[in-house]
């Protein structure tokens, strides 16, 4: 039973931690183990080179994953990264971004996925794979 849009946002400030939900993410879309998040980058997540850091890109990456794996479960569970791994293939330095994640694999206690963050015109920055382990 997957998890709406809806329920995913306001599942967000009783999971995650302060400066997480202070990123203030919108789900806009979710569908089984599937979830697609708008992201705004503000002032304190560019750095000296003008575009958005790897560490905020990392953090919706792994948020992302968690969103949709609720999606996927039907309902929050406790889990935890083991891995994420991340790639940066151009920068972001538009006021939002696009984070796309997508469950590839879960099973009874691990679970595998890849999230896409893109620039506002599609263009693809930010490509990660995660693995968790569900507890």
């Amino acid at each position: 039973m997957s998890l709406p849009a809806s329920d995913l946002q306001a599942a967000i400030p009783s999971i995650f931690a302060p400066w997480i939900i202070a990123m203030e993410l919108e789900v806009l879309e979710a569908g089984p183990g599937e979830v697609r998040l708008r992201m705004p980058v503000k002032r304190d997540y560019v750095h000296v080179g003008g575009v958005m850091c790897g560490q905020a890109a990392m953090a919706a990456a792994d948020t992302a994953m968690v969103l949709a794996m609720m999606a996927e479960l039907g309902e929050f569970r406790p889990m935890t990264t083991v891995q994420l791994n991340t790639s940066f293939l151009r920068p972001i330095s538009a006021d939002h971004c696009l984070v796309s994640a997508k469950v590839l694999r879960s099973g009874k206690s691990l679970a595998f996925g890849t999230i896409d963050i893109a620039n506002p015109d599609g263009r693809l920055a930010v490509q990660a794979t995660t693995t968790y382990a569900l507890l």
